[in-house]
């Protein structure tokens, strides 16, 4: 029976009772834990905590483990719960198995739903072999020298069933009609697209390296493919399903739960190669989001199997930005003890490129260099802002103080709270002892360094450039008057650098869009320039993003940026290099203040000789290059 089920079917005292009369707790706990008899109690180690001496008691009577060091408490399916990473009902679940005791009779309405998820899942399974078939046959040599090429070994692409998908419109339809899969269930199930205007449903995955995406309990219930040269988007995910939810899956989840409760660190990556890198280097637990920023779900997931998952995202600007979503989401989420830890990677790594290049040793090293959730949160605030007056100490401790009161927990706000008032009164206390003369700016007296302010890149004056947020502004524009743009240019979208928060979320909404016109194998029409008035030229796109409630936003968008700006009668190909082109600009303006950001928040930790020369040699060339009439 599907979790989803049994999660609102509710037990009853009687069921239960019977359940853990069939069951001896010694026997459950004994699988993970060494116990020693003590007349009717047993004790071992805690399988909770580490320990040297054993605390972890239980009783078999009584039916209850308890442990007088970590404090855990609880019967038999508590201890399947906590140890297992599993929610109640699949605790029930995995131990009436064991037991041999059928669950309660589900309501009809119940049943149905048991049964249509019994035939999808089955469709599903049906794919994930035929893909593994296709990727071990003359179809799929390419695909198989790809992964091998990418560093796979054949034991791992087995392990993890990887597939390819022929690039053939109907190739997976006839295979599975043949196999007795009504078309019905295939497009249920997320495997084939039904055109609306009634020609035959075809493949929705065309040409691409075939990820299966499992669910909690090590079912495929979806898949990613990647396309393995050019092309448009690089991964598509199966959509929304009855099987498949994408913002409460985690792809490896079930295969990482175990080995978490094994000790391994439980690591959030970026994406499919990563995780199953990951893997193959010794890091079990690593899982990774489907495409989308963490969520909520996603977090509490993780939270489910240990207390700091640490998240480890590419160390590029758009890892970066991840890292940042991130925390802000976690926030409000934060528990005693629940918390998440962050690992920088070096510039342009990610684990996959990493352990290729140092192996896993390297990663490990990253590890223990991971910081948490309120140092990430405090550089977040910090970086890149000015600091040499009340007013805009200030006006940081306030922003901090904002963040602290989003945290949901009373207990775990006031700790926030109390740290970061504490390391603001220790980065703005005033210098101790006399201070009788300065040496350049950081000046040398009586041996000390005095902290000057933080330098934050946008003091530097007389610059011809825009601001970055117009230069971002004008990118989005463009491709709201010319939405036939966006697939083609969806890749650098996805990298594009952008500041203000309302461009990230339209950013992430035309993706979206893209995503699923790819999805639904079409393109964007350009139609006819109306400039009577403003609006969004394609129904499809205005529809979309007033779903998302950005409608009004990007009409201001288009109001507020002159026409001739997006070269509106210019053939989409000389459009489509001139946006990268500008796109490229922009993330270079933005990665350069990024970089004098970093260099001014270091000088006011460390105000050295060294750290304020390298500070003035990246103002120096960032005049020079605004005298030179850098534009993004």
């Amino acid at each position: 029976m599907r979790a989803g089920l049994l999660g609102a079917m509710a037990f009853s005292p009687e069921f239960l009772d019977e359940l853990r009369s069939r069951l001896t707790l010694s026997e459950v706990v004994g699988r993970r834990v060494a116990l020693k008899r003590k007349g009717r109690e047993h004790s071992g180690l805690c399988p909770f905590h580490n320990e040297k001496t054993p605390s972890f008691t239980l009783n078999d009577q009584k039916g209850f483990f308890h442990c007088f060091g970590c404090g855990a408490h609880g019967d038999v399916v508590g201890f399947v719960m906590r140890s297992e990473g599993l929610s109640f009902p699949e605790a029930v679940e995995r131990l009436a198995r064991e037991a041999g005791v059928a669950l309660p009779v589900a309501s009809p309405a119940e049943r149905e739903r048991e049964q249509q998820a019994a035939s999808l899942h089955e469709v599903v399974e049906k794919a994930t072999r035929w893909f593994e078939r296709q990727l071990w046959s003359t179809a799929g040599v390419e695909a198989l020298e790809y992964l091998r090429r990418r560093g796979l070994s054949d034991d791992t692409i087995r392990s993890f069933r990887l597939g390819y998908a022929p690039d053939e419109r109907e190739a997976l339809r006839k295979a599975l009609t043949a196999d007795n899969c009504p078309e019905a269930l295939l497009v249920e199930a997320g495997l084939l697209i039904k055109p609306e205007d009634g020609r035959s449903p075809y493949d929705r995955f065309r040409g691409r390296v075939m990820f299966p995406i499992e669910d909690r309990r090590g079912r495929i219930i979806a898949f990613g493919g990647r396309i393995m040269g050019a092309g448009e988007p690089k991964y598509l995910n199966s959509p929304e399903t009855p099987l498949f939810h994408k913002g409460t899956t985690l792809f490896a989840y079930a295969r990482a739960r175990p080995a978490v409760h094994e000790n391994a660190p439980l690591i959030v990556a970026e994406g499919y190669m990563d995780v199953i890198a990951l893997h193959q280097a010794g890091f079990k637990g690593a899982v990774a989001p489907l495409g989308t920023a963490l969520t909520e779900e996603q977090i509490g997931l993780l939270w489910r199997v240990t207390e700091e998952p640490f998240l480890c995202f590419d160390g590029d600007n758009a890892g970066a930005r991840a890292a940042t979503r991130a925390a802000e989401r976690a926030l409000p989420l934060l528990k005693p003890g629940k918390s998440l830890r962050f690992v920088s990677l070096p510039p342009g790594e990610d684990p996959d490129s990493l352990i290729k290049a140092q192996g896993a040793d390297a990663f490990t090293r990253q590890l223990e260099k991971a910081l948490p959730l309120a140092e990430i949160v405090w550089r977040l605030e910090m970086a890149g802002k000015a600091a040499d007056t009340p007013e805009r100490r200030a006006n940081i401790e306030a922003a901090l103080l904002r963040r602290a009161s989003l945290i949901g927990d009373a207990i775990v706000q006031n700790h926030y709270k109390r740290e970061w008032r504490d390391r603001l009164w220790k980065a703005f206390r005033p210098p101790r002892g006399p201070q009788p003369g300065r040496f350049g700016r950081g000046g040398r007296t009586g041996g000390r360094f005095e902290a000057a302010p933080v330098i934050a890149p946008a003091i530097v004056q007389g610059s011809p450039a825009p601001p970055p947020d117009i230069g971002e502004r004008d990118l989005l524009t463009m491709l709201l008057r010319r939405p036939d743009l966006i697939v083609a240019v969806a890749e650098e979208l996805a990298h594009l650098e952008v500041r203000d928060p309302r461009h990230q979320a339209l950013v992430e909404a035309l993706l979206r869009w893209a995503g699923e016109l790819e999805a639904q194998g079409g393109v964007a029409p350009m139609e006819a320039a109306q400039t009577s008035r403003i609006r969004i030229e394609n129904p499809g796109l205005a529809n979309h993003l007033r779903i998302l409630g950005l409608e009004a936003f990007a009409l201001h968008l288009l109001g507020a940026v002159p026409v001739s700006y997006a070269l509106r009668d210019a053939d989409q190909q000389t459009l489509v290099e001139e946006w990268r082109r500008c796109a490229a600009a922009q993330n270079t303006v933005l990665g350069r203040d990024a970089v004098l950001a970093e260099a001014a928040r270091l000088w006011n930790e460390s105000p050295t000789d060294e750290n304020w020369k390298r500070l003035q040699a990246l103002i120096e060339e960032l005049q020079a290059a605004h005298t030179a009439g850098e534009r993004p």
